[in-house]
C-alpha cells in the first residue's frame, strides 16, 4: 500500500481511539471544535507567509486532524461518513473540470475559472456570488466577490481603467471630507478601498498578501523604535514624535542599537 495511504489510515486509527478513550476528544463537538480550526488555519496562513516548510507541514498535519475530526462526528451522528465527503468531493472536481475529464478546450486559467463559475450556475447556485461566505473578513470578502463577477465576465478590461476609478473615488471621498458628513466619508472610503482592491487583482497583486506584507513591516519598525528606547533608557511616553520618527528611519536604514539586556 501507498505511504501516503498509510499515513492517513494511521490518522484515522489514531482518531477513531482518542474519540472512544479520551476524555477531552470525547467533548468535543463541532461547535467547539469550529474556533479551534480558525485559529489553525491562521496558523498555518503565517507559516506560509514565512515560507517555513518546517511549520507549514505541522499546520497541515494539525488541519488534517480537524478533518477527520469533524467526519468522525458527523459520522457519529449519522449525518455523513469519511467517504462521502471525499467521494463528494471527487465528484465536485471531475464535473467542474470538463476540459480534464470531458471534451471541453480552455485557452488559460481565466477560462477554466470561466467555466467553474458557470456550471456553479448550472448546478442550481441563484448568484454568481453565492459561496462568498458572509464571515470573511471585508478584504478577502471584496476580493473574492470580484473573482466571482470577473469569472463570468463581468470585469474591467484592463488595469488602466480601473486606476481612473480610484481616482474618481479618491475626488469623491475628497468631497465627503470637505462636506464633514461621517456617514458619507465612510461610504466613499469603502469606494475607494474597492476600487484599488480591483486595481491590485487586476494588476496581479493579492491585497491581502501585500497589507499583510506592509503589516509585519509596521510591526518590524515599531518594535526596531522600541529596541532604541531601551538602548536609550527611553519609554514611549518620555519621547516625542521628533525623537521615535528618527528612530523610524533608522529602522529602515537598517540601523539596529546593540543588543541590551532586558
Amino acid at each position: 500500500m501507498d505511504s501516503t495511504l498509510l499515513a492517513f489510515g494511521r490518522l484515522l486509527k489514531i482518531m477513531d481511539e482518542l474519540r472512544e478513550q479520551c476524555p477531552w476528544d470525547q467533548k468535543q463537538t463541532m461547535q467547539s471544535l469550529r474556533t479551534l480550526s480558525i485559529e489553525e488555519l491562521y496558523e498555518l496562513s503565517d507559516a506560509i507567509l514565512t515560507e517555513s516548510p518546517e511549520e507549514i507541514r505541522k499546520e497541515l498535519g494539525d488541519l488534517f486532524l480537524h478533518l477527520v475530526f469533524y467526519a468522525r462526528i458527523g459520522r457519529e451522528k449519522n449525518w455523513f461518513t469519511l467517504d462521502q465527503v471525499l467521494n463528494g468531493i471527487c465528484d465536485k472536481l471531475i464535473q467542474r473540470h470538463p476540459h480534464i475529464y470531458g471534451d471541453v478546450q480552455v485557452q488559460n486559467a481565466q477560462e477554466v475559472k470561466r467555466n467553474w463559475e458557470q456550471i456553479k450556475l448550472r448546478e442550481g447556485n441563484t448568484s454568481v456570488l453565492g459561496g462568498v461566505p458572509a464571515g470573511l473578513p471585508a478584504l478577502v470578502k471584496c476580493w473574492r466577490l470580484q473573482e466571482k463577477a470577473a469569472g463570468v465576465g463581468f470585469d474591467w478590461e484592463k488595469p488602466e481603467q480601473v486606476w481612473e476609478k480610484v481616482k474618481e473615488e479618491l475626488h469623491e471621498f475628497e468631497e465627503a471630507l470637505a462636506n464633514q458628513d461621517l456617514d458619507n466619508q465612510e461610504e466613499e472610503m469603502g469606494d475607494m478601498l474597492f476600487a484599488l482592491v480591483n486595481y491590485a487583482r487586476l494588476s496581479g497583486i493579492n491585497p491581502e498578501d501585500a497589507l499583510e506584507r506592509t503589516n509585519r513591516k509596521f510591526i518590524h519598525r515599531v518594535q526596531g523604535i522600541e529596541s532604541w528606547l531601551r538602548h536609550y533608557g527611553q519609554t514611549w511616553d518620555q519621547v516625542d514624535i521628533s525623537i521615535t520618527e528618527d528612530y523610524y528611519q533608522r529602522i529602515k536604514r537598517g540601523e539596529f542599537p546593540p543588543e541590551t539586556q532586558e
